[in-house]
């Protein structure tokens, strides 16, 4: 009977010593809730005590976790129409007020944290253009809003690490999508039309020397054809001089004949003429 007791005491000291003692892990944090009010929090990694079947453990990642949400709908400061995709990295600050704010409920915690940062983001793209917005410095942007933001998430015992813009689009009911092609043909246009005034310039350019250079050259062609013919001129005269020098009565019966030649080509020629005439001597005797 005595032996049945010491056992029964034995297990039950059993039990209420492993019922009294936890661990925490390295990437945890604790709390320690007595019926149901925290009596101690931020427990570090270890193994701890507490009050059996009294006391409750609750233990949290104190890890960096990720905060994806759904990509959000924004004004630009010249009320373009955009979506930006966001997450934020954060982690558990304060695990009392964590767990005051969000019952340890880690989906609760995204659900209270995504306003907050969508709002802060808000008044920076509100404040900016669309052009500022794509092609700016994002990491100057996030910069300027972590601090306000946990400000705060302070209440809800979390800390923003970083906060990051994944893309910046411009959704598909938009007119801003429209308004962007609109200026992109424009911009085509305008581009193409330059490109054409420069084609045309050159055109009228290269046509200009063209016509320059053609001008210079039948000016050069013309000018040695002039000195070709009157250097064959002169050289048809010496050979005429020469021959007529050589043999003068010939000469003057050649030239005669070509002047006869010449005057009665088409055979309609009418020449009135005294019979003494010195033009028709050869054609009454060849002396």
């Amino acid at each position: 009977m005595k032996s049945s007791l010491w056992i029964g005491l034995a297990v039950a000291a059993l039990l209420g010593l492993l019922g009294s003692v936890y661990v925490v892990r390295e990437d945890q944090t604790g709390m320690v809730l007595n019926l149901g009010k925290v009596v101690r929090a931020d427990i570090k990694p270890g193994l701890h005590f507490k009050v059996p079947l009294v006391e409750s453990v609750r233990v949290f990642d104190r890890r960096f976790q990720v905060l994806d949400t759904a990509p959000a709908r924004y004004f630009t400061a010249e009320q373009k129409d955009v979506s930006v995709d966001f997450f934020a990295i954060g982690r558990i600050s304060d695990v009392r007020n964590y767990y005051r704010a969000t019952g340890g409920d880690a989906a609760l915690a995204n659900a209270r944290l995504a306003p907050i940062i969508t709002d802060s983001l808000r008044n920076q793209i509100n404040s900016r253009t669309l052009q500022q917005l794509v092609s700016g410095d994002r990491s100057e942007l996030i910069a300027n809003q972590l601090t306000g933001i946990n400000k705060a998430v302070k209440e809800l015992g979390m800390e923003i690490i970083d906060l990051r813009i994944k893309q910046i689009d411009l959704p598909t009911d938009s007119q801003v999508i429209n308004d962007v092609y609109e200026r992109m043909r424009a911009q085509r246009k305008q581009e193409a039309a330059k490109l054409r005034a420069e084609g045309e310039e050159q055109s009228l350019t290269i046509r200009a020397q063209a016509d320059r250079d053609s001008t210079v050259l039948v000016a050069e062609a013309e000018r040695d054809a002039q000195q070709l013919r009157g250097a064959g001129d002169a050289e048809a005269a010496r050979i005429y001089g020469k021959a007529g020098s050589a043999d003068p009565s010939f000469y003057a019966f050649y030239r005669s004949l070509e002047a006869y030649r010449g005057s009665m080509t088409d055979g309609n020629g009418v020449i009135v003429l005294d019979k003494n005439d010195p033009f028709l001597q050869y054609l009454k005797s060849d002396r």
